[in-house]
């Protein structure tokens, strides 16, 4: 009888291994598919994995503001994905009103490159806004630093430059968090001050994570998320 319950307990303890070694288990949805995507209400989440060298990600949903992914993306340059969840706005900066995002993340602190980042596009992709919330690993915004600056309820070192197809405005945090708010219409209107942009159109906030590399699998966790205004 004692071989027998050590047999099922050797077994159990087996499948708990095998089990949370994988990637996260979807309350209410999961893609493993590169542009796998899922819309509830004013939200919908990508997978979104658009880098050359990738390896596989399964992203999955409790609902649109608690979701998360599962990546094991080689330790290799270049980003591999941004897997997201976006609202979209589309109303010029002069009309934006009040406009909101906070958000809470659970995200590895070693063995990765990666940001946790908001994309912030005009509707006609000629302009887009980043705003690094954290990063760890070889990862670095693209263009030249600009100044740094608190708006929209952080401080940032700002940076400018073009990807040679739009122009980009990375405002990376001067120090890492996991949790916060953000005034994105704070942000916008900075920078139009600045004459970098006119009275554009913002198409789509995004919240999501710039994988660079994950190998061996890591979980990247929202835990909430949401865009007011």
């Amino acid at each position: 009888m004692r071989s027998v319950r050590a047999a099922v307990g050797v077994l159990a303890l087996a499948l708990t291994l095998a089990f949370s070694t994988g990637p996260a288990q979807a309350a209410v949805w999961s893609s493993s598919d590169r542009w796998g995507t899922w819309t509830s209400g004013p939200y919908t989440l990508y997978n979104n994995i658009w880098g050359s060298g990738h390896g596989s990600q399964t992203i999955w949903a409790n609902s649109a503001s608690n979701w998360g992914v599962w990546a094991d993306h080689p330790n290799t340059g270049g980003i591999k994905s941004y897997p997201n969840g976006t609202r979209y706005i589309n109303r010029p900066v002069s009309a934006l009103g009040p406009v909101t995002s906070s958000f809470n993340v659970t995200v590895p602190t070693s063995g990765v490159a990666f940001t946790t980042a908001y994309d912030i596009w005009s509707s006609d992709h000629a302009h887009e806004i980043m705003l690094w919330m954290n990063k760890y690993g070889p990862v670095g915004p693209l263009g030249s630093f600009q100044t740094t600056v608190t708006v929209g309820g952080h401080t940032w070192n700002v940076y400018r430059g073009s990807n040679g197809s739009n122009q980009v405005y990375s405002f990376v945090r001067t120090s890492n968090t996991n949790a916060g708010t953000v005034d994105i219409r704070a942000v916008c209107e900075w920078i139009r001050a600045r004459g970098w942009f006119g009275d554009v159109t913002i198409g789509a906030v995004q919240l999501g994570y710039e994988i660079t590399s994950s190998a061996g699998g890591k979980d990247f966790v929202t835990n909430s998320f949401s865009v007011s205004g």
